[in-house]
């Protein structure tokens, strides 16, 4: 005879099932690190816990979500993914503090006084709502471009000199992570931004070093991750590996790394498995990534298009999410996390930096360029600042035997010219920091030693402060030489005592040899190079002149008619900065169409061509 079940009986076994399914243990379930996921269409899914064991709101704690009129604060959809995670046992990291993008309307046309207070209040408030928060993205997407930021930074808005600007090492972003260490001591502290694999991998790298040389307290670097849908998996690994090894503390250990809106967007099911195949085990495997979060699984929710980054669609698993939980089954217990992150957060001590000769330079006297400071860690303790981390004697084809290891640490371009050194390559917005004792306070004349294929301008500030004003370096007789030094000088007024003076690249590609101070105004050069007056202004005032102040027609610099008709020579720069040859063509329509179609050109994107005479740039994308 049947069995029936009561009432009561019925409703117990209905109620088991149903905590059975929403209880069911995450994919990363006892793994030494999270594989999170973000909210669909503003919402925590119901089965959200089946698979994920973190979370981050896609837009729900974005600064406009939650202050969208000044004053007003509405934390409803944030505070839905922190109770998740606080109820769920599970992982809860804010996105984001500063963004060049999705702030308050209201923000645009503040005064940078109005600006700062409300980035003041914003970052008390979040602190107040959440006292413990375990991960922030202090500051999202700011690596800068030629053309701008990754987002909005500066544009209808003053967040930049909110807060404290940007001279070229990113000081704004640096401030934020320290105003957010003072509300947040034991958070998780996160640089986050995308093309960080695969376009600007040198970039996100650079700007990162930077902060953290400047005492920023970065806990770990976020890859967004949004560029390897289309990465093979010998550059996928290598990208990894240089910026596992390219990213360090303060102290010179790794930088812990967090995968923080992976997803790869395509309809092809085979090519979405197999790039989950080939990147997701190298991110739970590897030591030095702390955690892993998709951006969105629900196909036709994602911010791809047509949401086909999801792979969950139409309630059914995608290939590459049946092979994620067919991963997670076998092989959970491979999970490596060695970045100590859960251990508590030690605050980055300054380090003051180090004269490189182990004292100041002697004023009057002679300064070789190479010989800038070492660079220590904090506000004030760093020296150099180098758009690229490459030495492009070593690195640039045909250039070997002017190859210099000396200081090759500091990613400077220091190559050898006959039997002594120079920097060379230089760019604009590069600048070095040295340290000297000037014997007595007055009147100096000072003398540089410079080269130019087609003519720069740079200058030297003392303690922050103009010294020189802008100062410009003489074009050579050949515009793809750079050879022929000319001495360029200016009379300047110095204080006694110890010093930072800076020299600042205002424009692009030239050399510098050397620089001397000589008692006096007007004073004779003790090293003099024949030279002639091809810039602005007479002796004392910035022009570009020989020792005696004439223009001269023996030595180099002999007065170039330019022909834009003329056959030219332009620098090729990739999408990362790195210097690739000199190409020769008719104008930068020909050159681009050259660049376009050369086989030199593995990879599709912006290139640049800089004209060697002119300094111009003009930037070309190629598709391949």
């Amino acid at each position: 005879m049947s069995k029936k079940l009561s009432t009561a009986s019925k409703a117990v076994v209905l109620a088991l099932a149903a905590s059975a399914i929403s209880f069911a243990a995450p994919l990363a379930q006892g793994g030494a690190k999270f594989l999170g996921n973000i909210t669909t269409r503003g919402q925590v899914q119901s089965d959200f816990g089946t698979y994920w064991n973190q979370i981050t709101a896609e837009n729900e704690c974005k600064w406009a979500s939650i202050e969208g009129s000044r004053g007003n604060f509405n934390f409803k959809g944030c505070d839905a993914c922190y109770n998740w995670a606080k109820q769920n046992g599970g992982h809860f990291k804010f996105h984001a503090l500063v963004w060049g993008s999705q702030y308050p309307n209201w923000l645009n046309g503040l005064s940078v006084d109005e600006t700062k207070k409300a980035i003041n209040t914003w970052f008390d408030r979040v602190a107040k709502q959440y006292p413990d928060l375990e991960m922030v993205d202090v500051v999202n997407e700011a690596i800068k471009t030629s053309s701008g930021y990754h987002s909005g930074y500066g544009k209808n808005n003053n967040i930049i000199g909110a807060l404290g600007g940007d001279n070229g090492n990113y000081e704004f972003v640096a401030n934020a992570f320290k105003m957010a260490r003072e509300r947040f001591p034991k958070t998780i502290l996160i640089y986050n931004d995308y093309n960080t694999f695969k376009w600007q991998i040198n970039e996100g790298i650079d700007l990162v070093n930077k902060l953290v040389k400047q005492g920023a307290p970065v806990d770990a670097y976020g890859q967004q991750a949004h560029d390897l849908t289309d990465m093979n998996a010998s550059d996928f690994k290598n990208a990894l590996n240089k910026i596992k090894s390219s990213v360090k503390k303060a102290d010179g250990t790794p930088m812990p790394l967090y995968i923080t809106e992976y997803d790869i967007g395509t309809d092809n099911d085979n090519q979405q498995k197999q790039r989950y195949s080939e990147q997701i085990p190298a991110f739970w495997e590897d030591p030095q990534v702390a955690g892993i979060t998709l951006w969105g699984y629900i196909y036709g929710a994602t911010w791809t298009t047509n949401g086909n980054s999801g792979i969950i669609k139409n309630g059914q698993d995608r290939p590459a999410m049946t092979w994620l939980k067919q991963y997670f089954a076998q092989n959970v217990s491979k999970g490596q996390n060695n970045t100590g992150l859960d251990k508590g957060i030690k605050p980055v001590e300054p380090k003051e930096r180090e004269l490189f000769k182990g004292k100041a330079f002697e004023i009057p006297g002679k300064i070789e360029m190479e010989d800038f400071d070492i660079s220590g860690i904090g506000e004030g303790n760093v020296t150099v600042n180098e758009n690229d981390s490459d030495n492009h004697s070593c690195t640039d084809a045909g250039k070997e035997s002017e190859c210099s290891k000396y200081r090759e640490d500091t990613g400077v371009d220091i190559y050898k010219k006959g039997d002594k050194l120079v920097v060379g390559y230089v760019q604009a917005g590069e600048w070095l920091e040295y340290t000297i004792n000037v014997a007595e306070a007055g009147d100096y004349t000072f003398f540089a030693a410079v080269a130019s294929g087609g003519g720069s301008t740079f200058n030297f500030t003392l303690d922050g402060k103009e010294l020189t004003g802008d100062m410009n370096v003489p074009a050579g007789s050949d515009a793809s030489s750079f050879d022929e030094y000319a001495k360029v000088k200016t009379n300047v007024m110095l204080p006694a005592g110890k010093h930072v003076l800076r020299f600042n690249a205002v424009k692009d590609w030239f050399d510098i040899d050397y620089v001397t101070f000589v008692k006096g105004k007007d004073a004779t050069d003790p090293e003099p190079i024949a030279s002639t007056n091809t810039g602005t202004g007479d002796a004392g005032d910035n022009g570009n002149v020989g020792d005696n102040g004439n223009t001269g027609t023996d030595g180099f610099a002999k007065a170039i008619q330019y022909d834009p008709n003329a056959l030219q020579d332009y620098r090729v720069i990739d999408m990362n900065g790195h210097y690739m040859g000199i190409m020769s063509a008719y104008g930068f329509e020909a050159a681009g169409e050259i660049l376009q179609h050369s086989s030199a050109v593995k990879a599709s994107g912006v290139y640049f061509l800089v004209n060697r005479f002119t300094g111009e740039k003009q930037s070309v994308r190629v598709t391949r």
